[in-house]
């Protein structure tokens, strides 16, 4: 069943700002562009937004969400921190995500990367004692988190392509 033209671009803004939440940490990124595909697809019965398409936007997704952890762990272990520091960064990510759902003005997601830093540096100046060395783990965090970042750009901007791409393609 077609949805009205309408539905389209609607669908397109909630990807934008989903996109703008790629970069804004307090805005859900790609988890907002694919659930905008998939309210979508359900509601056209999968005839634009296909089956196999909406398997590859939830690749694309599943990458791009999880690039948070794997990008940022290899940034930390480029910059030399040990499974120890990764593992309290964890920790304390976690816990700094839930502590900034109920601070105001934080928010989750600031809340978790200033938690999982935290923990970083912490255990790392704990194993080394010596702040250049502990400064040299935290930027390969930083950094790997910066690529997390442009990961999820990257993938945002692929993720509304193929949308727009079986948008207009099967358009009547």
């Amino acid at each position: 069943m077609p949805l009205p033209e309408w539905a389209f671009w609607l669908t397109l803004g909630v990807m934008i700002v989903g996109l703008i939440g790629t970069l804004i940490p307090v805005l859900p990124g790609l988890e907002l562009i694919w659930l905008a595909a998939l309210v979508y697809a359900i509601a056209e019965r999968f005839a634009t937004i296909d089956p196999l398409t909406f398997a590859a936007l939830t690749a694309l997704a599943a990458i791009g969400i999880t690039a948070n952890i794997w990008a940022s762990h290899l940034g930390s272990r480029l910059g030399g921190a040990s499974w120890q520091a990764l593992l309290a960064g964890l920790g304390l990510g976690a816990v700094g995500f839930i502590v900034g759902l109920f601070v105001g003005g934080i928010g989750a997601v600031p809340g978790g990367l200033i938690g999982a830093l935290t923990g970083v540096l912490l255990v790392e100046y704990q194993r080394r004692k010596d702040w250049r060395e502990v400064a040299r783990v935290g930027t390969g965090w930083l950094a790997g988190c910066l690529l997390s970042g442009l990961i999820q750009m990257i993938l945002g901007i692929g993720m509304i392509l193929l949308f727009i791409w079986q948008g207009l393609w099967r358009v009547p």
